[in-house]
């Protein structure tokens, strides 16, 4: 009886548990002994001859995955069963099988061949396909995990906790200190306009021009002395109002006007400040949105920098120009849309030198980058228009 043959016979009858390991050999119950390195005629994918401990160890540990039975032999060291043979090998030691190709007996030595070896299904061939090959599993069962993402991040004897408060603190601070530089700017002009609507001046000492300064009339071409104005529609038809203003300019967020009316508490407002929160910029300029430019005065529209237009021609009655081009010229446009709207509805504003802003009626991560535009816009304008 050949080793192969006896190991198939003892696993058909179940009885794996009377084949014992003695010094340098296996014995079968008291039937047969063969040394445990004795090559058996189970030739591998590999062209290897399987010995008898690799088989033995095998059949005694199919039940695990590949990878769990690979790292197995490998601690004990012994060669492994390549993962294409485990399925034809167990079902030819279980019987199910009667014969594989990958047997191969030695032709100088008859004893190895089997005689008439039982078989649970003489008729039941090997099938061997290519996708009985799980390429990755075997690439997989040949790693050796050494550390995964997490212990990877980990260092021995170091906190890095404390730069991450450090951090915090830093932004905080930075943070306070740009709040603090917005709050001294807007007291500082706003001393600075009063003192100018009274007719004062401040000494040389303080480094201002001790002379009243003239305002500025529509007659220039700068801008006003003062905060400057947005004017914004009063139409609740239009995406941009007084209402959802300072949350799309500031926050870069698009709120529809409906909804911010109905978690307004109080009156209505005349004027709404805004100012650029989206940049690192330390120079933070404010602006006041307001929504009834029949309410300001001859010399307030030489503040006026920008408009949101609502796209009809009514919009503009009273206003002190001419026509649309000196209004355009004069004060810089912006109409806002919905991306997937017709600009059909909005005709008259393809014929004014208008500046035309798409936002999405579902993606408000996107808010951001319209907002941006207008204030890039904005700031162009204004610098143009203060160096003409």
């Amino acid at each position: 009886m050949d080793p192969l043959s006896a190991l198939r016979e003892f696993t058909m009858r179940g009885e794996l548990e009377k084949i014992v390991r003695v010094n340098g050999e296996f014995r079968f119950g008291e039937e047969y002994s063969f040394p445990c390195s004795v090559e058996t005629a189970y030739r591998s994918t590999k062209g290897n001859r399987y010995t008898l401990e690799t088989l033995v160890h095998y059949i005694k540990n199919h039940h695990l995955k590949h990878t769990e039975y690979f790292q197995n032999t490998f601690a004990l060291g012994i060669p492994s069963v390549t993962l294409p043979d485990r399925k034809p090998l167990l079902q030819y030691l279980q019987g199910t099988l009667s014969s594989t190709d990958s047997i191969e007996y030695r032709p100088e030595d008859p004893s190895f061949a089997p005689t008439n070896p039982p078989s649970l299904d003489d008729q039941q061939p090997l099938h061997k396909s290519e996708e009985d090959f799980d390429f990755m599993s075997m690439i997989k069962a040949a790693e050796k995990p050494l550390k995964d993402r997490e212990s990877l991040l980990e260092c021995k004897n170091r906190d890095f906790y404390s730069v991450l408060v450090a951090a915090t603190k830093r932004e905080e601070d930075r943070q306070r200190i740009e709040s603090q530089q917005r709050k001294d700017g807007l007291v500082a002009k706003s001393r600075l306009m009063g003192a100018d609507e009274r007719g004062l001046g401040f000494g040389d000492d303080l480094g201002y021009d001790p002379t009243p300064k003239p305002k500025m009339h529509l007659k220039g071409t700068k801008i006003g002395e003062g905060v400057p104005i947005i004017l914004v529609p009063s139409a609740f038809q239009t995406l941009i109002t007084i209402y959802n203003v300072k949350e799309f300019l500031e926050d870069g967020i698009y709120i529809p006007t409906d909804v911010k009316v109905k978690q307004m508490k109080g009156a209505r407002p005349d004027c709404v400040t805004v100012q650029k929160k989206l940049s690192r910029d330390r120079v933070v300029t404010a602006y006041e949105v307001r929504d009834k430019p029949s309410a300001l005065k001859a010399e307030d529209w030489d503040r006026v920098v920008a408009v949101f237009v609502l796209g009809k021609e009514w919009q503009f009655k009273d206003w002190p120009f001419k026509d649309h081009v000196e209004i355009f010229n004069k004060i810089i446009g912006f109409y806002m849309r919905f991306e997937d709207d017709s600009l059909e509805s909005a005709k008259n504003v393809k014929q004014w030198n208008v500046k035309i802003i798409s936002i999405s009626k579902n993606k408000r991560h996107q808010d951001r980058a319209a907002a941006l535009e207008v204030w890039d816009r904005l700031e162009e304008f204004s610098r143009s228009r203060s160096h003409s």
